[in-house]
């Protein structure tokens, strides 16, 4: 029997990292979740062999990868040149669903009309501008953006393609013109474009079922039938359980050698990307990486292809301090395994990481 887990893991990019750019892994996962910025940056990073944060944002600023909502109603990091079939594909049933909550915030056609021409004309005087500098062009053209009304006219605007986010401006996010920013843009018919996101999410997170396609892209149940039915023929298909996955027929062997050990951001797509996760977190231990079910998910241990525990960071002035916390007792030479895990941090925020052990 397939050990599901470990071959995601492979799929992934996480135990044997062969991609050379965050372009290049971006581009194979189809997107990475990144509304947590800091821990999108050590997602990518950690599937680029000796890759540091440095090297993420520059990508960032050289323009080959973006921020921005494409699916779900949530923020990912997806390949520049994609962004806008991307867009185009999955976020018509986001803002159709959004429409309820514009009404509560009283977001109505004049006032996404009055905003694009207020942020156009801010974006033609600077073209990188933070958000706090945005609302205050809103605001300044009568446009409130207390109560999550600003933050909703930037997102509605990005799925239209008229945004995207631009590199962050030392701790602060940024926006730019989306056809300026990114003038190079692939166009694909529909088909083309369900056919290419179902290649990309079975080649990257297969073995992986319909469900979780569904799930992770939110297209409709019709549109994901039809877009794994024309990916097959890169494709192989498995049953395990009962359960019809499906992953790259192109798959290089899983290396026997692999790291056991890995130290996984929050919201990371080996955890986030699926609806059924527990081949990798058992039903047990999902309340302790998202704690409540209200959607925030702790940075996690991952050792043999299981979650076995969660960590957190400390930024000291000159050093990084994790503490592991376990959900139960791991082995010495179980807690060994994470050294390597532990140097490639320290390689990715370029400052000595110490690691303790909570009891």
């Amino acid at each position: 029997m397939p050990d599901t887990a470990r071959l995601r893991l492979h799929a992934q990019g996480i135990a044997h990292p062969t991609h050379a750019s965050p372009e290049a892994i971006v581009t194979h996962l189809g997107a990475v979740q990144a509304q947590d910025y800091q821990g999108a940056l050590w997602s990518i990073a950690l599937r680029i062999a000796g890759a540091t944060r440095g090297d993420v944002e520059r990508a960032i600023a050289d323009q080959t990868i973006i921020r921005t909502w494409p699916m779900r109603g949530t923020l990912h990091f997806v390949p520049a040149v994609d962004a806008r079939w991307m867009l185009e594909l999955m976020t018509p049933r986001i803002m159709k669903g959004a429409e309820g909550r514009h009404r509560q915030l009283e977001l109505d056609e004049p006032t996404f009309r009055r905003s694009r021409s207020l942020i156009a004309r801010a974006l033609t005087r600077e073209p990188v501008l933070t958000r706090s500098a945005l609302f205050a062009a809103l605001e300044a053209g009568r446009i409130p953006t207390t109560g999550q009304r600003g933050i909703h006219i930037l997102q509605r605007l990005c799925m239209e393609r008229m945004l995207c986010y631009g590199p962050h401006s030392e701790k602060q996010p940024t926006f730019v013109l989306f056809d300026q920013w990114i003038p190079n843009s692939k166009i694909l018919d529909h088909e083309e474009a369900l056919r290419t996101i179902a290649e990309r999410f079975f080649a990257s997170h297969g073995p992986a079922t319909i469900r979780d396609f569904v799930w992770w892209t939110g297209l409709t149940v019709a549109d994901a039938k039809r877009a794994l039915n024309s990916a097959q023929p890169s494709l192989e298909r498995m049953v395990v359980d009962g359960t019809e996955m499906w992953m790259s027929n192109a798959l290089i062997p899983m290396n026997a050698e692999q790291p056991r050990a890995h130290l996984l951001p929050g919201f990371d797509e080996f955890i986030l990307g699926y609806r059924d996760r527990s081949a990798a977190l058992a039903p047990r231990h999902a309340e302790r990486v998202v704690p409540g079910g209200n959607g925030m998910f702790l940075s996690t241990l991952v050792l043999d292809g299981q979650v076995c525990g969660t960590w957190r960071r400390t930024t000291r002035a000159k050093s990084v301090e994790i503490e592991a916390s376990p959900f139960g007792r791991l082995k010495a030479a179980d807690k060994k395994e994470f050294a390597g895990s532990v140097e490639r941090f320290a390689s990715f925020v370029g400052a000595p990481v110490n690691l303790t052990w909570s009891s």
